[in-house]
Parts: C-alpha cells; structure tokens; sequence
C-alpha cells in the first residue's frame, strides 16, 4: 500500500509587540513621512502586525511554533527525522536556522536544513519534505517558516514598510494510508529576481549594497494573480479534483486584494478563503502555516477538509499544495 503524508499536527507563534497602522504612521510621521490607517487598509487590508523585539530571531520564533506542532501532533521531539525551515531572515549564515532549532529541540540525529523560496518557502519545503515521508525515508518531519521581516525593512519607504511582520508557523509530517498531500507544484522564473529582492550581501565582513527589502508593487502584484491561478489549477488537475472540491483556500496573506481576486477567478468564495492578512501582515514563509494554525484553532479547518494552499515569492517563485487536511 502506497505512503501518504498527512498534517498530524500545527502549531504557531507570533511576537508580543503588536504595531497598529496608527503606530506606524505615528513613528513614519517623525521623519516626515505621510500614511494613515485608512491608507494602508484600502490598498492593502492591513490593520496590524507583529515585530520580534531587540535580540528576537526566526529562530526563536520558529521554536515555538515547532514544540506547539509537536504538542498538537502528540509527539516528542525525539519522534522528528526531518527538519525543514523555510526563511528568508536566518539567524546566521550558516548553520541553517533548521540545525540550530534541532539543537534547541535536543534530537540530533535527523537531516536538517532550511529552504530559501521567500514568500512561497512553506510551499517548497511542504513539498520536499512531502516527497521523503512518502518515499518512506523518515518517519515524522518538522515543516517551519518563521521570518523576522522587521529587520530588513526601509521604514522611509512606506510602499514596503507597512507590509510586512514577524512571526512563525510549522507543521508536522507524518505517514498515513490515505488522504494528506494530495498534490503539489513548484515554479520559479528568475528573469523576474529585481522586482521583489533584498540585495545587499556579506563582503570582508561588511555588508555590501542595500540590505533592505525592495519591491516594485505594481509589477508584482500582475505577476501574482496571473501564476496564482494558474499553479492551483495545475494542482487541482493533477489531483483531480475541481475548485468546487476545495473547502478552505489558505493562501499566502501578502495582500487581500491579490488573495481574493485569486480566489474569484477560481470559482472560491471569498468567505472560503482563510484570512488573516488583517491581523498578521505579510510574514512570508511564515504566512500560510500561521494563518493555517489560526483556522485549525479557531475551528474554522477541520479533519477531512481538503485545503488549497498557494503563494507567491521573490525569485520569482511560486507554487501551491492540495490536501485533504
């Protein structure tokens, strides 16, 4: 009988500090620069988010979310053979964020590594980690995105600055006779790298260029709704399976209007469509596992249900995962 990989359990974590938009303005008015609450929410759908405080990293944040996933999924760290983080806000260069939550966990032993897809990171490294539990090589493995956006943020540019927040989401993998994973794709197209990137790097131990976030908005946002609902369509057919199938999208919670004009053209209700754009901000790798543990918790998603997860990163990448939750 063939292998599935099912979600067993899901947890999340997001830092204490919660930053209104009226906060933002507030600090981004004291070097002259204009945004109101009204603003952000029209264009964006943005009411609040979450910053990690002074010495917080994604590791920290990813832990938490990691041991409230073992929690849900009734298992010990011990039980993970695995370990996938995706992020785009490491704590080091190296090691990955993946070894140094093993060794905070305490279960050394299991392969461990992070995955670099931006925004779409929870997708690829779902999808990875999907292939080595249903080739029957490990047993249980960790999925985590956790991000620290915070500190790669131009808070002169008010275009970028009000996006995004910090947080963390993870899931645990493990065996099943049916159902779980039922399909995935992955894509990428790095003719588009300038639109969406941060590209200072390490140079003699300086950094070199502009370490922070860039983004060319309107460029992104075509890009977006076009490979968005292309890759669940793909998905879909590759499960067979129709929109109509699908009881919760749980997409990445970039923008509102990018989540829900998806969810238009494929047919999907806006009110099937998990959202906590609102509440979180943009956390990147973090967005769909955190808005996914929202839902499971506030007994929005339920055993059974087949989710369509799907998002959109710098890289360009993209992709999207059908399952039968």
């Amino acid at each position: 009988m063939s292998i599935h990989s099912r979600i067993l359990g899901t947890g999340s974590y997001l830092p204490p500090e919660t930053v209104s938009n009226d906060d933002l303005a507030a600090r981004l008015a004291r070097d002259g620069i204009e945004t109101s609450d009204a603003w952000i929410v029209e264009r964006t759908g943005i009411r609040q988010r979450h910053f990690a405080g002074p010495g917080v990293g994604s590791v920290d944040l990813g832990e938490h979310a990691a041991r409230r996933a073992l929690q849900d999924a009734g298992l010990q760290a011990q039980d993970i053979d695995l370990i996938i983080v995706a992020t785009s806000t490491p704590d080091m260069i190296f090691p990955s964020n993946a070894a140094l939550i093993q060794g905070r966990l305490g279960c050394p032993g299991g392969a461990v590594f992070d995955v670099q897809a931006v925004c779409a990171g929870f997708i690829y490294a779902l999808s990875v980690a999907d292939q080595f539990v249903r080739s029957g090589s490990v047993r249980h493995a960790l999925v985590i995105g956790t991000e620290v956006f915070s500190q790669i943020l131009d808070f002169s540019d008010r275009a970028t600055c009000v996006l995004f927040g910090d947080g963390a989401g993870a899931v645990v993998l493990g065996p099943g006779e049916r159902g779980g994973v039922l399909s995935s794709a992955l894509h990428g197209d790095g003719r588009q790298a300038s639109i969406l990137c941060t590209p200072g790097r390490i140079e003699g131990g300086k950094v070199s260029g502009r370490p922070f976030l860039h983004m060319d908005g309107q460029a992104v946002f075509k890009q977006a709704v076009h490979v968005l609902e292309g890759v669940a369509r793909e998905v879909l057919d590759k499960a067979g399976r129709t929109a109509a199938d699908v009881d919760w999208m749980v997409p990445h919670q970039a923008n509102i209007r990018i989540m829900l004009h998806t969810a238009k053209k494929l047919g999907i209700a806006a009110e099937r469509v998990v959202q906590t754009v609102a509440w979180h901000g943009n956390t990147s790798a973090a967005s769909i596992p955190l808005a996914l543990d929202t839902a499971v918790r506030a007994g929005q998603v339920r055993r059974g249900q087949t989710l369509l997860l799907e998002a959109v990163g710098g890289g360009l990448t993209w992709g999207a995962a059908l399952l039968e939750f």
